[in-house]
């Protein structure tokens, strides 16, 4: 057996590894822990395919808020028709554990990322990418045109995020032919998606701003029509503005990711129209008490690196005294207070927070400390982690 030289990396196994299938291991965790509730999970996964199985939609999932391969095949074994992914690590992790049907849904522009993408068209044919300029769709086929390769496309439609997309009818009518007369690029629909809408409060506020956004998807679908375009993919949306989509009957396939888990944000929102929110939240932070010092406060070792900040504070779950918040204190850590000093929480005191935005906050992590009950019975690698 060789020995590792000195000073060179040597993978460790997971810090919790020892307390899988162990009673009550889940208040045992060494910390901060990314915690995966299995059984609110597997409800979550069921309660989005049944959803679009009864109103007859395609379900591709969002691949960036799990960034887990495993996942993925638990969304395919619910009858998900493939997986989508924002970058190209994502999209690599998820052909490499074998996932059909992948879409990336950012565009891929420059040598680097064109030199990618074709090495993952040798590796499956069907992986599919979105195009929003004429530059990009000749550099695309370009590249393809070296290895031999045809390519999948959808255009990106922007209906006011202003960030990806094409803005206006007669560009993606311009696009549209060119890809349509293309030796490389096949053409197959559209992508369209509203970041902007997806965690307004109430539903009808949502649906009021959200309708008037895709009269240009509406306006293009048409013009794609008549003038024989494909428009067999019509792929979008996500966990706020699924069932408006449904209403509006535009999409033919829903990106939603953000289901599987939910968050601060997420619980906040009416998904459904004056109905309860079908998912539960499977997604937490567990993090302990380092100090007490100080009357009506304790540090916990969860800060900045623990759990995304683009959105609202973590939410304390269980394990504090009621009332109690928590707010940012440093890299590693927070500060929890209540009112009411002669309480305490004495060291090594676990306590679990709802993440406040799951997808950039499951970047942060390694693992997913998968818990039935009280009890861990996994863990599986964040496997797609990273920003490339």
């Amino acid at each position: 057996m060789r020995r590792p030289k000195p000073g060179s990396p040597r993978a460790l196994p997971p810090a919790n590894a020892h307390l899988i299938g162990k009673a009550h291991s889940r208040e045992r965790l060494a910390t901060p822990a990314l915690i995966l509730d299995l059984d609110a999970l597997e409800r979550n996964l069921k309660a989005m395919a049944d959803y679009c199985r009864t109103h007859r939609r395609t379900l591709r999932p969002h691949g960036k808020t799990h960034k887990s391969a495993r996942i993925a095949a638990l969304q395919a074994k619910h009858g998900a028709a493939g997986i989508c992914a924002a970058t190209m690590r994502e999209a690599q992790v998820m052909v490499a554990a074998g996932v059909r049907g992948v879409l990336i849904t950012s565009p891929m522009v420059g040598e680097a990322k064109l030199d990618a993408a074709a090495a993952l068209l040798e590796r499956d044919p069907k992986v599919m990418f979105v195009i929003d300029s004429l530059v990009s769709a000749k550099a695309f086929a370009s590249r393809l045109k070296k290895s031999r390769l045809t390519a999948r496309v959808l255009i990106d439609v922007d209906v006011g995020m202003k960030r990806t997309g094409v803005s206006d009818v007669r560009s993606a009518l311009k696009l549209a032919r060119h890809l349509n007369a293309s030796d490389r690029l096949e053409l197959k629909g559209v992508q369209c998606y509203s970041g902007m809408v997806q965690h307004i409060d109430k539903y009808v506020d949502r649906a009021i701003i959200y309708r008037e956004e895709l009269v240009l998807l509406e306006t293009l679908l048409n013009q794609f029509k008549s003038r024989r375009l494909p428009t067999q993919i019509v792929s979008g949306g996500g966990t706020g503005t699924f069932d408006i989509d449904r209403e509006q009957g535009l999409f033919t396939e829903c990106q939603a990711g953000s289901y599987v888990f939910m968050d601060v944000q997420y619980n906040d929102v009416e998904i459904l129209r004056r109905r309860p929110v079908p998912f539960d939240t499977a997604l937490f932070v567990q993090g302990m008490v380092l100090s007490n010092n100080h009357p009506g406060s304790a540090t916990v070792d969860a800060g900045f690196k623990s759990f995304a900040m683009d959105g609202p504070l973590p939410l304390i779950r269980r394990g504090a005294p009621d009332g109690a918040k928590f707010q940012f204190y440093g890299d590693e850590f927070g500060r929890l207070s209540w009112r009411g000093k002669s309480k305490r929480m004495p060291p090594g005191k676990k306590v679990e927070f709802v993440t406040p935005h799951c997808d950039p906050t499951v970047n942060l992590h390694n693992v997913y400390h998968c818990v039935r009950g009280d009890k861990l019975v996994d863990i599986w690698p964040v496997d797609a982690r990273g920003s490339v």
